[in-house]
């Protein structure tokens, strides 16, 4: 079978859904978590919990974030197919650590896509 051609997510395209998550997942800390003084070291680490869970949930079942959704990128393994909940925790928790966010490759796969089997692309637009 043969692979077809894909685009693969631009940095900005990246961006925008990581900053669409964290504020998400910021006002949904804020929610649970109000007892918990905004910027106090509790309601840092609840913002992370929720971030990590919500990637972790919607890259299992959607192949893509609430904020990767909106704004059309998704996540796949190197051959196209579905990441395993395995890899998407692996990659999630090394996202969560940022420095191998940064570090990439000529492919623009960062270490946690690297360490996963993923890539993040460009979903197709509706036929």
């Amino acid at each position: 079978m043969r692979e077809t051609p894909v685009q693969t997510a631009g940095y900005g395209r990246r961006f925008a859904a990581i900053c669409i998550d964290w504020f998400a997942c910021l006002a949904a800390a804020r929610v649970l978590y109000s007892k918990a003084p905004y910027g106090s070291p509790e309601s840092s680490l609840a913002t992370l919990c929720v971030f990590a869970l919500e990637v972790i949930i919607f890259t299992w079942l959607i192949q893509a974030s609430f904020g990767q959704r909106i704004v059309g990128i998704m996540i796949t393994r190197t051959d196209r197919s579905r990441l395993g909940l395995g890899r998407v925790v692996i990659r999630t928790v090394l996202l969560c650590l940022v420095i191998p966010v940064v570090i990439v490759d000529a492919q623009g796969r960062g270490l946690h896509d690297r360490a996963a089997g993923s890539i993040v692309i460009r979903r197709r637009a509706a036929v």
